[in-house]
């Protein structure tokens, strides 16, 4: 592995750190980061296990927020997602992969807008029985075609009304057992290897600065602007997404 692809990953790890304490968007600055350096079927290989690195950390700082109620009903759904992508990966090119995942990440922008624009018709579409299942798979797509389900996640607890720190418990959770059921099926597609791990483990430090860093700027930003934030990270990263 070059320098440069070694500062790349350090930079990653960083950023996988960050998002898993909360800013869910800047994960997708790994995802461009590791497609671009190292190719976008191998980069799942590299970020994944960085990633559990991550949750493993964040699950005990958020442990007393939220509750496993959430993701139960989420994962199921996730699963069928999950289910489908695995198809697309042998299936579909890199190109189609990105665009879907960039359109499913927008989608979810323009139902957060919807929100603020007609809260009363809002909610009762959030609370359709429907709208929780599609969102689920739309998750489980992103998840396992591009590491890439934080923004969607984080979207659909917001437009169930969750507090910040909750949702980030409730997140923890969900990624940290959706995270542990991919692990053999990156393994069984040859995405991770001994050597990417071991490159994984070099990461472990800046993984960890990046979460103890997000957890603090959490804590100090308000609920409004902490809204604001999820949906300008994923409005920039679904753009890049299906039109970069």
């Amino acid at each position: 592995m070059s320098a440069e692809q070694v500062l790349v990953l350090a930079i990653s790890a960083f950023c996988l750190g960050v998002s898993k304490a909360g800013f869910s968007g800047v994960s997708l600055i790994s995802v461009f980061l590791l497609a671009e350096h190292f190719g976008a079927k191998a980069s799942l290989g590299l970020a994944l296990p960085m990633m559990l690195a991550a949750d493993l950390m964040v699950y005990p700082l958020f442990r007393k927020y939220g509750s496993w109620g959430p993701v139960w009903k989420f994962l199921w759904p996730a699963l069928i997602g999950m289910g489908v992508a695995l198809w697309g990966l042998s299936a579909l090119s890199n190109e189609v992969v990105r665009v879907m995942i960039g359109w499913i990440i927008l989608g979810m922008v323009a139902i957060q807008s919807f929100k603020k624009w007609a809260p009363k018709a809002f909610d009762r579409m959030a609370h359709s029985h429907g709208f929780g299942i599609g969102a689920g798979v739309c998750g489980g797509v992103a998840t396992m075609m591009a590491n890439a389900a934080g923004p969607i996640m984080q979207l659909y607890l917001l437009s169930k009304k969750m507090p910040k720190m909750e949702l980030i418990g409730v997140g923890a959770r969900f990624f940290l057992l959706v995270n542990l059921l991919k692990m053999p099926l990156n393994a069984g597609l040859d995405l991770i290897s001994w050597e990417s791990l071991r490159w994984n483990a070099w990461m472990l430090p800046a993984i960890a600065i990046g979460v103890l860093l997000g957890k603090k700027l959490l804590v100090k930003v308000p609920q409004r602007a902490f809204e604001a934030m999820v949906v300008v990270f994923s409005l920039i990263a679904g753009l890049r997404l299906a039109f970069g």
